[in-house]
């Protein structure tokens, strides 16, 4: 090969090399930057800080459990849980027999006292005439007169016997002492029933109150007479201002609760056995931003969120502090401010000054301004 073939090929491969590399940066050059679709919301303003939430149930403030005063046999129990009654209605009744029997025999017993009573009256009248008239001692005076005492006093004692006699039997029959409502029976026809148990529970009408159980990490934060807010899952739109006015002295042993009141107004559409659900604001409460727990991520040992800028819409970390967590997300207190536009989802896939975009319809876009997720108060 000629020395100048050799040339003509050398620089004909030297710039076919030069051709491949200028393809090459062209190629580069024009790759389209990778933009990373995100879910944001927008931070709206603070809620009112850490609030606790029990649900219980609206109960009497007086509930009475009824029972008889003797024991015995229930032959009727004439009232059903949900019955209103009042002052005088029968409640239920036992077998009075035995009863009627000691009645009958406590008026033989009086009788026969009286009897006595007439007999040592008699015997007195005639001891005082003989010692009048000193046929008799004093001292046999005396003895009459002790008798007649003797047998008032037994009769006085057959009578009282008389009178429980009759009371037992008038306890045979349960009776209500108050207006409400009947809200749980203890006992059934032929059951045998000892004197105090409960046969017959009665909500007294008049003020009702929301019983909760609350656990011993937060009854610190309950007090007497302090202001809750309760709601009722029957009635979404009513929302009353309860007090509370028990709590407690001790936890319940197999629970761990404390047993907490809430006192309610009166108002109509509260009815015994609603479930409310009770809302109360704690003592050290600090308002903070809530963040769908999705939005938080860690550096290090640093929570931060990524924000959006509206302008280069590119994302950056931001540090946060992260004062609790609701059923609606995480609580921030610094680190973000009203109007910022949060990543929501794919946190783990950010990295700083990376390009984003909104989803259409979904988001919040800086070029199209649309309706964003919002977030509610907690």
């Amino acid at each position: 090969m000629s020395v100048k073939r050799f040339a003509n090929w050398k620089s004909l491969a030297l710039g076919l090399a030069l051709l491949g590399l200028a393809g090459c940066n062209q190629e580069k050059a024009e790759a389209p930057e990778v933009v990373r679709p995100v879910k944001v919301v927008e931070v709206t303003k603070p809620d009112e800080g850490r609030v606790l939430q029990y649900s219980g149930s609206i109960r009497a403030r007086t509930e009475i459990a009824m029972g008889f005063r003797v024991d015995g046999k229930v032959t009727k129990r004439l009232v059903d849980v949900g019955q209103r009654v009042k002052p005088g209605d029968v409640l239920a009744r036992l077998d009075p027999i035995d009863y009627e029997l000691s009645v009958q025999q406590a008026q033989a017993q009086l009788a026969s006292a009286e009897k006595q009573v007439e007999i040592s009256r008699l015997a007195l009248n005639r001891a005082q005439i003989l010692q009048e008239k000193s046929i008799t001692s004093q001292s046999t005076l005396e003895q009459s007169q002790l008798s007649y005492d003797q047998a008032v006093a037994s009769r006085d004692a057959a009578k009282s016997s008389l009178e429980q006699a009759q009371n037992r039997v008038a306890y045979t029959v349960l009776t209500s002492d108050v207006d409400g409502i009947v809200t749980a029976t203890s006992a059934e026809a032929g059951q045998v029933v000892a004197a105090g148990a409960s046969v017959v529970t009665v909500a007294q009408d008049g003020a009702k109150e929301v019983a909760i159980a609350v656990p011993e990490t937060d009854i610190g934060e309950f007090r007497v007479g302090k202001t809750v807010q309760a709601g009722f899952w029957s009635h979404s739109s009513l929302a009353l201002q309860g007090k509370v006015r028990e709590i407690a002295g001790s936890a319940d042993s197999q629970s761990r609760t404390f047993a907490v009141r809430i006192s309610l107004p009166d108002d109509p559409s509260v009815l015994l056995g609603m479930t409310a659900s009770i809302s109360v604001k704690t003592d050290d409460a600090k308002p903070a931003f809530v963040l769908p727990i999705a939005a938080l991520s860690r550096q290090g040992d640093q929570s931060v969120v990524w924000l959006v800028d509206r302008q280069t819409e590119t994302v950056k970390p931001h540090p946060v502090t992260v004062a609790g967590f609701t059923g609606e997300g995480v609580r921030v207190t610094t680190g973000i401010s009203m109007g910022d536009l949060v990543v929501a989802a794919g946190t783990q896939f950010m990295r700083e000054d990376m390009k984003v975009r909104l989803y259409e319809g979904d988001m919040r876009s800086a070029q199209e301004p649309q309706a964003p997720v919002s977030l509610t108060q907690s």
